[in-house]
């Protein structure tokens, strides 16, 4: 069996920057165990499968470790591949998923991803494990439906936290991880993004948590459009939209290569 393969850099218009994801399309579903193991051989963040029909993708992202409900970067990278790479031509492509129908539209190069809102709330303490692992204490504390926002007071914070992973591992918290965010110097808002138990503790850009992101930042800046930079090693942008219940995640991508999976043995 062969299959194409291809990497995209998400959320940003420049090579080696972004989130790195695998697309693969296929004429039907792989047993669950089999696309996990390319995932694992793949060793981005997160790989994505699509299924074509006539109008219509379905889609499914598996990291390393596990199957996810919902991925940003690698639906972007899907949409991009799905343009530019298999020439599907129009302005709208529609993802069937496990978080229902996710729409991406296309304006010039920039695509535009039509997510479900998931505001967080605020609470008063962390776990132990979680309060210990950090090596700065947040101003704000807020829990979503996935995952733990984390609210600073600056940019330089941000960018100076390090994680404990032998404390931050003993934290369960399923497919989902934590968010740490502060006003941004140049952008409305900045974050980062880790992940407990998983093979990449760090996400370099996260599109999902902005559906918690969003929604916070939105309120407290009072403005629907925001722009936000997600400030890991391989930085991203995304331009973000407070629609209510849904919320718009704008970014690029490239292409860094195309090629073949054999599976002969």
């Amino acid at each position: 069996m062969t299959l194409d393969i291809f990497h995209i850099d998400s959320f940003t218009e420049t090579l080696f920057q972004g989130n790195p994801a695998c697309v693969i399309p296929l004429e039907k579903w792989l047993p669950d165990d089999l696309m996990l193991n390319i995932a694992k051989e793949n060793g981005v963040a997160e790989t994505a499968f699509i299924v074509r029909h006539k109008d219509s993708f379905d889609l499914r992202w598996f990291t390393p470790d596990l199957e996810m409900d919902l991925c940003g970067h690698a639906t972007l990278a899907a949409a991009h591949a799905i343009k530019t790479i298999l020439g599907f031509d129009a302005g709208k492509i529609r993802f069937n998923t496990e978080s229902g129908i996710l729409n991406v539209d296309i304006s010039g190069e920039r695509y535009i991803l039509d997510f479900p809102s998931r505001p967080s709330e605020g609470i008063s303490f962390l776990p132990d494990e979680l309060t210990f692992s950090l090596s700065i204490q947040p101003q704000y504390i807020f829990k979503a439906e996935r995952d733990y926002i984390l609210v600073y007071e600056s940019e330089s914070l941000i960018r100076d936290i390090v994680i404990d992973r032998d404390e931050f591992d003993k934290i369960n918290l399923g497919q989902g991880g934590v968010a740490v965010t502060a006003p941004g110097e140049n952008c409305d808002f900045v974050s980062r993004f880790f992940t407990p138990q998983a093979t990449i503790l760090e996400d370099f850009v996260t599109g999902s948590s902005h559906c918690s992101l969003v929604p916070y930042w939105s309120k407290r800046l009072s403005k629907k459009e925001l722009v936000a930079r997600q400030i890991s090693a391989r930085p991203g942008t995304l331009y973000c939209t407070d629609s209510g219940n849904r919320i718009l995640i704008g970014g690029y991508a490239v292409t860094y290569s195309t090629g073949k999976i054999y599976m002969n043995n």
